[in-house]
């Protein structure tokens, strides 16, 4: 399944994809610094710092390949083991634009469904976002993810 990406209401968008990958492993690339960073960056380079835990934090900072860096943050909010991560989620390059990240794990018919919300502090915020083409972003960085599961199978 590719990614579904929905606008919701005044302040969301709801992302849903599967992966044919048991959830153990889907929650362990979400979860551990050393596979984060193979996919989280659409497969580009990425140097990331994780502190997973209930206020722990987390930076990524993303290399593009002409030499661009895109660098994000946030704060872990909420863990659930193998069901739920809540988390803060903001681009340095447009600081003060925080939204918060729910991501919800299940396993359904022999694939692991993640669905991400994430919620903004405004309408502007959340239809900025979408501008930006976090679509895209967001589609190639899941791409990255289903490839590096196989390896971690």
């Amino acid at each position: 399944m590719d990614l579904d990406v929905k606008v919701q209401g005044d302040l969301e968008i709801v992302m849903t994809r599967s992966f044919d990958a048991p959830l153990e492993l889907v929650w362990e690339a979400h979860t551990k610094v050393e596979h984060l960073k193979h996919w989280w960056a659409r497969g580009h380079e990425c140097d990331a710092e994780l502190d997973f835990r209930p206020g722990g934090t987390w930076r990524f900072v993303e290399h593009g390949p002409d030499g661009e860096r895109w660098a994000f943050r946030g704060e872990v909010r909420e863990i659930v083991p193998y069901e739920l991560i809540v988390q803060t989620f903001e681009w340095e390059g447009l600081p003060g634009h925080i939204s918060v990240e729910r991501l919800e794990f299940a396993f359904k018919d022999g694939r692991t469904v993640l669905t991400g919300t994430s919620t903004f502090a405004n309408r502007e915020d959340r239809d900025g976002m979408v501008a930006s083409g976090m679509e895209h972003g967001a589609r190639d960085s899941y791409r990255a993810l289903e490839e590096y599961l196989k390896t971690m199978a």
